[in-house]
């Protein structure tokens, strides 16, 4: 019996061992599923019950505006509508009114020209547990008509309240350094990117406790921060100048035929950007064309001053001549040959007047853009140094510049340069820049030695409410992190001197302004492509600043892909520049040396004088009126007989031509030979035709030389030798 006894408390013993781990286990199971739920599932369960219990509305600030530096409106936020779900109340209504998910959706997607599928997506949508939504955003910036619209649809859950669309009143004025915005409202090119949390501000927020059917309930406080309005940027954009550069690259588009125009006016003194253009541009306010790829999109969006690159061509002898001159290896009075070729190792490498310069001096080279005498003047400079100097300028660096997509160009280093490299260099072919930063070095050379980074802010403000003022947050520094001192002020004097007379008297002086000192520099660069330079594709830049001795204005002009006919940028880029820099002093009220009469002559086109002896006098005063040209007769005789200037000279339109009459058409069949030098050969024969000469060509391309000198008077049908090449200055 006791031996019984033991076996069942053995055995009931075991049962409550087993029974009791099996509870303990359970527990474990139990306590360890609530820890989870507790503590790592806590966030998320309680962002699910505030959003099934709460009402969020998010109230967004007003963007701030974008100014010039006179404070006119550039971007702006405008007063338009959105439009809000309360899903709750929406489907009671539905619920009320027996209408389906499919009817309402219909009705929305009428009421704001909305896709239906895309009006149901938004009215489907569930929370990350599976529940119903309770609430969401429709459509943003409708314009009140579409508003109107859905307060007719009378349904309740559906809300209309006040919203902002950003604005750019002038469309395409400044297009690719303002940019644009997103849907959202966000940057997405230009100073609205670069500058978006200034401009965004923080939204506000209010959240209420509401009921099953999403009212406010009484006994609950809501929570309410009121939306901080962005703050405006200002510019250091001059609309007016901007409005010059603008008109003058639409007019470079047109007569060039160009692929594109660019255009970049600063002040060299502080690295503000006064204008910035590119043609072609987009409208902001519709930036997103129906038909076109987003890749095709992002290409018109592009601010090609600041993030293409290209070969700058003879522009880049001012680098040159800066290390020479810095360096002490030339001077005024060295002498350089020019036979139109060199030689080096295997390599013959071309002058662009392949029938050469002859002797020069150090000033002449620059003058006549000689690519010879510039790679003599390399190999003096040597490519340690070069590339030191080259360096100096920024070149091959970000500048730093306050707008996105900035590229940083290709140096290349003195180990990877050859001799051959060396003579190219010297010359602007084998490196590339983009605009802005060949600017900034220029400006380098304009304010006496010191590299500023260049921008767009001038400052950043907002508007006190309650103080009744505006307050400035920040300005732009010139500090020791954006300024730096790289080159002797008296050496850089010495060659805004030299630069001065290609603007006076060399291959720039189409960018002439009598009274006013320009110094500058042109460049015709052929374009690089796979497996070498592409035919027929030129970039002809120019870049200049004024006045030439203490310079307030820096210019840069590039005509891209121009028509292959006549791409020289002494023809083409140099009176872009003449033409702005003419509207800026006039803007600026910029002293001047000469009167305004004779400043105004110096701005008309040159033209030749055409033959028109052995016409009538009606005839003759036609022809020369079509060349805008005045015509002074006397009354002798029926007939042109001769002339004062003689065919072939080139005057300024709107000059006197004196024309003596005579019974008969017989004259004297004397005419002056005239320049056609940078012109196609189709121009050329034009100009030859115009007062009797007869042309036969040598070579292709460009007329780099002809055969009689300018201004010899020869008899009518004199055949020149044009000598035409491939000019790349």
């Amino acid at each position: 019996m006791a031996k019984k006894e033991y076996r069942d408390t053995v055995i009931i013993r075991k049962r409550m061992i087993v029974i009791f781990s099996f509870l303990f286990l359970t527990f474990c199971v139990l306590f360890s599923r609530m820890f989870y739920i507790m503590v790592y599932q806590s966030p998320k369960l309680k962002s699910l019950a505030i959003d099934q219990w709460t009402s969020e509305v998010k109230i967004d600030a007003k963007r701030g505006r974008i100014l010039d530096r006179n404070g006119h409106e550039l971007a702006v936020s405008a007063n338009v509508y959105r439009v809000d779900l309360d899903m709750n109340t929406l489907r009671d209504t539905m619920k009320e009114k027996n209408l389906s998910l499919d009817q309402v959706a219909e009705k929305l997607a009428g009421a704001l020209s909305m896709d239906k599928a895309e009006v149901s997506k938004t009215l489907s949508k569930t929370l990350p547990g599976g529940l119903p939504i309770g609430s969401a955003t429709l459509k943003r910036r409708i314009e009140k008509d579409a508003a109107d619209k859905i307060r007719d649809l009378n349904l309740n859950g559906v809300l209309v309240s006040a919203d902002t669309k950003r604005y750019y009143p002038n469309d395409n004025f400044l297009a690719h350094v303002l940019g644009h915005t997103n849907s959202d409202g966000n940057g997405l090119t230009g100073v609205e990117l670069y500058y978006n949390k200034e401009l965004s501000g923080t939204p506000g927020v209010r959240i209420a406790e509401t009921d099953r059917k999403s009212k406010d309930l009484p006994y609950t406080i809501s929570e309410y921060s009121k939306p901080v309005d962005g703050r405006d940027v200002i510019l250091t954009i001059d609309e007016m100048i901007q409005h010059f550069a603008e008109k003058a690259a639409d007019q470079a588009l047109k007569d060039n035929k160009a692929k594109a125009v660019s255009i970049i006016a600063m002040d060299p003194t502080n690295g503000e950007i006064l204008a910035m253009v590119n043609k072609p541009d987009y409208n902001p306010n519709d930036p997103w064309i129906k038909g076109v790829s987003y890749e095709e999109l992002q290409k018109s969006w592009r601010n090609r001053t600041v993030s293409d690159t290209f070969e700058p061509g003879s522009i880049f002898k001012v680098i040159t001549a800066t290390a020479a001159l810095e360096e002490g290896v030339v001077s005024e009075s060295d002498k350089f040959i020019c036979t139109g070729s060199f030689t080096i190792g295997n390599k013959i490498i071309h002058c662009w007047k392949t029938s050469g310069h002859g002797e020069q001096n150090f000033i002449e080279i620059l003058k006549n853009s000689c690519n010879a005498g510039f790679a003599a003047v390399g190999k003096k400079v040597g490519k340690e140094n070069l590339y030191k100097y080259i360096k100096k300028f920024g070149l091959g660096e970000k500048t730093g510049i306050d707008l996105p997509g900035e590229a940083k160009g290709i140096i290349k280093k003195p180990e990877n340069i050859s001799e051959i490299d060396l003579a190219t260099i010297s010359f602007g072919q084998a490196n590339t820049v983009s605009g802005i930063q060949f600017l900034t070095a220029f400006n380098a050379i304009a304010n006496g030695g010191s590299l500023i980074k260049p921008h767009v802010m001038k400052e950043i403000a907002h508007y006190d409410e309650s103080k009744n003022v505006e307050i400035t947050d920040q300005k732009f520094d010139i500090s020791v992190n954006n300024i730096k001192k790289v080159l002797d002020s008296d050496k850089l004097a010495q060659l805004r001197g030299y630069l001065e007379k290609v603007v006076s008297e060399g291959g720039g002086k189409k960018a002439f302004i009598e009274g006013y000192h320009i110094a500058g520099k042109t460049g015709t660069a052929q374009k690089a492509g796979v497996g070498g330079y592409q035919q027929g594709k030129y970039v002809a830049s120019f870049v200049g600043m004024a006045p030439a001795n203490d310079p307030k204005v820096t210019l840069f002009v590039s005509i891209d892909e121009p028509d292959p006919s006549n791409y020289y940028a002494g023809q083409i880029s140099a009176p872009v520049a003449q033409q702005v820099f003419n509207d800026v002093f006039n803007y600026l009220a910029m002293k001047s040396d000469a009167s305004s009469s004779d400043i105004a002559r110096s701005m008309l086109k040159d033209v030749v004088v055409p033959d028109v002896r052995g016409m009538k006098k009606a005839d003759a005063e036609k022809v020369l009126k079509e060349q805008h040209l005045e015509a002074e007769s006397d009354a002798n005789g029926e007939y042109i007989v001769d002339m004062n200037p003689k065919p072939g000279y080139t005057v300024k339109e709107g000059s006197k031509i004196v024309l003596y009459t005579g019974t008969t058409p017989t004259y004297n069949k004397v005419v002056a030979v005239p320049d056609v030098t940078g012109l196609s050969p189709e121009r050329a024969v034009a100009v030859f035709n115009s007062v009797g000469l007869k042309a036969e060509f040598d070579g292709n391309g460009m007329i780099s030389d002809q055969s009689v000198e300018v201004g010899k008077e020869v008899e009518k049908g004199t055949v020149i030798t044009l000598h035409t090449e491939e000019i790349g200055d």
